[in-house]
């Protein structure tokens, strides 16, 4: 069985998902996999439940996050924010 080089294993490309880090091969960002380990969720747990990804992707996702941490909580609190914008913008429509 040939070796995975792991620094192939996460991506980033400006076409794919804002140029966010990603696993490669998939528009699975490494931001979804710590929402979910955030949840509670082992890295088996979130590689079975999504089913679209294997174990060594999210231990690689994981690596990712907890030695770019600052970077993917950036993410985090962004799309929350956004998140709060938009609720706000349709309770203000209703």
């Amino acid at each position: 069985m040939p070796a995975t080089d792991i620094g192939t294993l996460i991506v980033k490309s400006p076409e794919t998902l804002g140029g966010r880090p990603r696993i490669a091969g998939t528009r699975v960002s490494v931001q979804r996999i710590t929402a979910w380990y955030k949840l509670g969720l082992n890295a088996e747990e979130i590689a079975e439940r999504m089913g679209n990804v294997n174990l060594t992707q999210v231990y690689a996702a994981l690596t990712y996050y907890h030695a770019n941490r600052e970077e993917i909580e950036a993410y985090i609190s962004a799309e929350k924010a956004d998140y709060k914008r938009l609720a706000t913008e349709m309770e203000q429509a209703i």
